[in-house]
């Protein structure tokens, strides 16, 4: 498998796969949710050539890996066994805040849906630039055919809503799936059609009068059903047998929930959608250009840590509720982004026609290509924001672009990623007008500011960069004394990829003689894992020493290991650290093999092994070089 080496690697960077509790993915990122982020080493992942970026934000733990995620996110569940595995709510997150579980919860609901999103709102908006160019009839049978493609999904978004959902709760995705397609069954739209007329009688639900109201394309009412059906559906299979329990639960489901759904729940989430739009139109309003240039400003700000996805629910509840017309809804918020994506792919083309370094222009050349199509990850992570200036004049021309394009009161009428197809999608029925040409000049304005920018200013000449760089220190020796009595391995031939391969930095590896772990520098107790296999010092003049007793130990979950130090304590060589039973652990079918890893090991010109094949305790082990 092409990304198998990446994924396992990946793995281990999280912290294994029994620290995974769940993984999904967007444009460019795999999404852990994580038992315990203090197992994940974020530093290491960073360093690997196959990682963009490594971001901690909204309760998840983001890999940033660029356009080919869907292929790396499908090596990682064949190599963690994770595709079967479900997500199970855990007294742990109980520790996230509610804003990161409320991202947590929106990623994972709409990420499954948006590149079919996507790709719906540029067939909608080409079929719009068919409709102003006379390239099609709108009476005509090529564009009936290619509307229902485009539209279906948006028509029954409900229902695609409901298995997302489902399986983001937790329960069944299909009882869900159902109460979406309720919420859209053609005999409830033709009740709302009929309840609109004049002379409409008033119907019931035992005595209970209905308010109907069209829920398609809606986004709010079929979240808040899914999750009433998944927190009834275990108390149901609690009480029923379980030669009965496959159909009586999703029964009873859907005779709460649905009417449920229709006589309350649906009529407050529609108010809700409601009220979110018309605040965010009532601030939009106030003042256009003063919206246009903070979210111009600030889009990559929030993609940076994850908090877009906060707003996406909002761009397609816009859609859903402001004025319907032959294309879609309506929605001012995606045309804003445009001049924020632009200009960073402005930036980055600043740095590449600057640059002298060979490395920077070929990662910049295939950043540009994949920002023009809405990814920015490989731009911003690769070029803009480690140079920062570039990053900054992107987001100043986004801001610039952004005013533009909120004085002219442009709106997309689909909903997709922002991109180079957003110009089609900002079309309106009407043909083009001054909404259209001012997008462009807004988009054109961000990105041409953002490139001269970037190219005058934004670069560090070399000379400068000589200049500023401070004299290397001379070389000097640092001793590392052997943790542990036993026979010495060199790294590669450790059992385990990770280690073996350098990965995590350079070292040896020890078969332990005896059951006890000593401190081999001065220094102090950095991390101690609670499972007691593992530990790190850094020394008094900067080492970072991991010592990791056996291999995949961690599953013994602490049995037969003991501690007699904690995290932050003094200790100085030959301190007693750790204490483990060796034959206990090989007779669970554990390889006791400690590898010895400077974790830092970039920051010495060499690590050097001692040379000899078996070291007493506290003999001379390593020798790092600075």
């Amino acid at each position: 498998m092409k990304y198998e080496a990446l994924a396992s690697e990946i793995l281990a960077g999280v912290g294994g796969r029994d620290n995974v509790k769940s993984l999904v993915h967007c444009a460019t990122r795999l999404r852990f949710k994580l038992r315990d982020s203090r197992r994940a080493d974020a530093a290491a992942l960073k360093k690997n050539p196959g990682v963009i970026m490594v971001v901690e934000s909204g309760g998840q733990f983001q890999v940033v890996v660029g356009n080919h995620v869907a292929d790396v996110y499908n090596a990682v569940n064949q190599v963690g066994g994770l595709s079967e595995r479900e997500a199970v709510a855990e007294d742990g997150d109980k520790k996230d805040n509610l804003f990161s579980r409320f991202i947590d919860v929106v990623s994972g609901i709409f990420t499954p849906l948006l590149g079919v999103m996507a790709a719906s709102g540029i067939l909608k908006g080409f079929l719009a630039l068919s409709l102003a160019c006379g390239w099609l009839l709108e009476s005509s049978g090529t564009f009936k055919m290619l509307f229902a493609a485009s539209d279906a999904l948006f028509y029954f978004l409900p229902i695609m809503l409901g298995y997302t959902a489902g399986k983001k709760f937790g329960g069944n995705p299909f009882i869900s799936m159902a109460i979406g397609g309720a919420l859209t069954h053609p005999l409830m739209m033709a009740a709302f059609e009929a309840a609109q007329q004049p002379d409409a009688v008033r119907e019931y639900f035992f005595g209970i009068p209905l308010t109907f109201i069209n829920y398609s394309s809606s986004v709010i009412p079929i979240i808040f059903a899914a999750w009433i059906s998944c927190r009834l559906e275990p108390l149901f299979n609690r009480v029923i047998h379980s030669a009965v329990r496959n159909f009586i639960t999703p029964l009873l489901c859907l005779v709460i929930t649905v009417p449920l759904t229709f006589l309350l729940i649906g009529p407050a989430a529609t108010w809700l959608s409601h009220l979110l739009a018309n605040g965010y139109q009532s601030i939009y309003a106030f003042n256009p250009i003063i919206a246009g240039a903070f979210m111009g400003a600030m889009w990559q700000v929030c993609v940076i840590f994850g908090l877009h996805w906060g707003l996406v629910p909002l761009m397609i509840n816009n859609l859903s509720v402001f004025g319907r017309d032959t294309v879609f809804g309506r929605d001012t918020m995606v045309p804003l982004l445009l001049p924020a994506v632009m200009g960073q792919v402005g930036a980055t083309l600043g740095v590449m026609l600057r640059t002298r370094d060979a490395k920077l222009r070929a990662l910049a050349g295939s950043a540009i290509g994949a920002g023009i199509f809405g990814i920015t990850e490989p731009a911003v992570y690769g070029v803009t924001l480690p140079n920062k200036r570039p990053f900054i004049f992107g987001c100043i021309g986004g801001a610039l672009g952004g005013a533009v394009i909120g004085y002219f009161h442009t709106a997309t009428y689909s909903f997709g990623l922002v991109n180079v197809f957003t110009f089609a999608q900002i079309i309106p029925a009407g043909g083009f007008d001054a909404t259209v040409w001012g997008a462009i000049a807004g988009t054109l304005l961000s990105f041409c500011f953002a490139a001269v920018a970037s190219y005058l200013f934004g670069v560090v000449p070399v000379e400068a960069v000589a200049e500023q760089a401070p004299a290397a220190p001379l070389n000097r020796k640092q001793s590392v004394v052997s943790p542990i009595a036993g026979d010495v391995l060199p790294l590669e031939q450790v059992n385990d990829a990770t280690f073996a391969s350098g990965l995590l930095g350079k070292g040896v590896a020890i078969v332990p003689l005896q059951g006890r772990v000593v401190s081999p520098v001065a220094g102090h107790v950095a991390s101690l894992f609670k499972t007691r296999h593992a530990i790190g010092i850094e020394s008094d003049d900067g080492a970072e020493i991991l010592i990791h007793v056996g291999i995949d130990t961690v599953k013994l979950d602490g049995l037969h290991f003991s501690a007699h130090v904690r995290e932050g304590d003094r200790v100085k060589p030959g301190d007693l650290l750790i204490e483990f039973d060796q034959a206990a652990i090989r007779a669970a079918g554990f390889d006791t093999t400690t590898p010895i890893i400077i974790s830092n090991s970039d920051d010495y010109v060499e690590v050097l092994a001692s040379g000899e094949s078996r070291v007493r305790e506290q003999a001379p082990l390593l020798t790092l070089l600075r």
